[in-house]
């Protein structure tokens, strides 16, 4: 037997057999372990660009918009090429899958180049339309340059993350992106301080972090540790493989793209109440955004156990799974959550020691925690139906958080609470959208056949 088929035959042998709680948490840490860290260099920019001052601590927040569309575009091809994939090892059709992943890597990198050049010819149009105040857009073209240029890197990126993880490897997945998480931490003080560059400099060393990621992330196809490898002749010339791929990941980009959106009528809206309201509400983003790595994370756990034992039509399998996979993100949560909420004040006035910024800041983040302990209900469920190809309920699902019920939401509360309005725009959404995920997820759950 060669290297190849004892690397599938264990692998179906590991996403079939091992029991499904010890699965997904294998395969949730090191998920978990990236996305705090990809997390906690976003952060850093926050944190260290606040050194500047509140409208350069606003201009991360505009930015964080622009980075959202690369991530959708990545997160697209990955998921939905990723679905293909395991339910395809899970029939023992290696050579096909290739074909799938291959050409999501390459969609994902070319429509990233396509954003990067609209963006860098209508750079100041753009930042405008994403929120950026006549204060902060000096400090927005700084940052925005360099994630631009990088752009298309983090589109690969997050398409090859997506299919080392549906593959069952995210362990290697977690190597590229904390790599780079750490080297931007590092970076950050040293370009922006010690180089002088300023803002200029947060935003050379997310773009130089983002390729060391890419980087790892790519080569590691090219060992023998993965079943996946890229060769031009896996490219495939038949449009239904891309729009196979493209259905099946475009609640991805929904997800992401009304991310962008929601950020974009986020700092629309707090426009009115200046600078401080724009930062603060940035701050507190990066901080969700913290805390849902956790639930995301393991919610990403048990895509690759769904999908493969779906394809495999092991159905108990996946059940074990959702509702594994929503108690532990649950618990988890809940405990973050109230962490945060306690110690809100002090976590707000670490990033920037400005009253109206720790004013708003404190509020938002004390009612974003309250929601938090819905978050895993409202991911599991998405997650699931996209990772066994069930485009509709997982595009339906994507659309709520951040659509559906997000959109109306800051268009009517900041109109009639105020400021109070935007800060529980966020929570309210989570609260709605976690209710009809558990909804429909377990009427699906309760509807799977026997195992064949």
């Amino acid at each position: 037997m060669d290297r190849q088929a004892e690397l599938e035959q264990a692998q179906f042998k590991k996403m079939a057999e091992t029991p499904v709680a010890q699965l997904i948490i294998t395969l949730a840490i090191p998920t978990i372990i990236s996305m705090l860290v990809t997390s906690i260099y976003n952060t850093a920019d926050t944190y260290f660009v606040s050194r500047l001052g509140t409208s350069a601590s606003g201009a991360v927040g505009i930015v964080f918009a622009l980075m959202a569309f690369y991530q959708a575009v990545g997160f697209m091809c990955g998921q939905g090429s990723g679905s293909f994939v395991s339910r395809l090892y899970g029939e023992k059709k290696a050579e096909e899958a290739k074909v799938y992943g291959n050409s999501a890597f390459l969609t994902s990198f070319l429509l990233g180049l396509v954003i990067s050049v609209l963006g860098l010819v209508f750079l100041n149009p753009l930042l405008r339309l994403l929120g950026s105040t006549d204060t902060i857009l000096p400090y927005a073209r700084q940052y925005a340059v360099w994630i631009l240029i990088a752009g298309p890197l983090l589109s690969a990126s997050c398409t090859l993350n997506n299919l080392l993880r549906y593959e069952g490897r995210a362990f290697y997945a977690m190597i590229g992106l904390t790599t780079g998480g750490l080297l931007n931490i590092a970076g950050d003080p040293l370009f922006m301080f010690t180089f002088g560059l300023g803002v200029s400099g947060a935003g050379l060393s997310t773009a130089l972090s983002q390729l060391v990621s890419f980087l790892i992330l790519f080569f590691t196809f090219f060992t023998d540790k993965t079943v996946m490898s890229f060769r031009p002749a896996y490219i495939s010339r038949h449009m239904d493989v891309y729009l196979k791929f493209i259905k099946v990941g475009s609640p991805s980009l929904a997800r992401q793209g009304l991310n962008a959106l929601s950020t974009i009528l986020l700092n629309r809206a707090a426009m009115r109440y200046g600078d401080p309201a724009i930062a603060a509400m940035s701050i507190v983003g990066r901080l969700a955004f913290l805390m849902g790595a956790v639930g995301i994370g393991i919610g990403q756990g048990l895509q690759p156990v769904a999908s493969f034992n779906y394809g495999a039509g092991k159905y108990s399998r996946v059940k074990k799974g959702a509702r594994f996979t929503v108690t532990a993100g649950t618990l988890a949560l809940t405990i973050l959550g109230i962490l945060l909420f306690i110690f809100a004040e002090p976590v707000i006035t670490w990033f920037r020691d400005d009253p109206d910024v720790i004013a708003i800041g404190t509020h938002a983040l004390r009612y974003t925690c309250i929601s938090t302990i819905f978050m895993s209900a409202a991911v599991t469920g998405n997650m699931l139906f996209q990772s066994i190809g069930k485009a509709k309920q997982a595009f339906f699902l994507s659309t709520l958080r951040t659509g559906l019920f997000y959109i109306p939401l800051i268009l009517i509360l900041p109109a009639a609470f105020g400021i109070t309005g935007i800060e529980i725009t966020q929570p309210i959404a989570d609260v709605l959208s976690a209710v009809v995920s558990i909804i429909l997820s377990e009427r699906f759950l309760r509807c799977l056949p026997p195992d064949r």
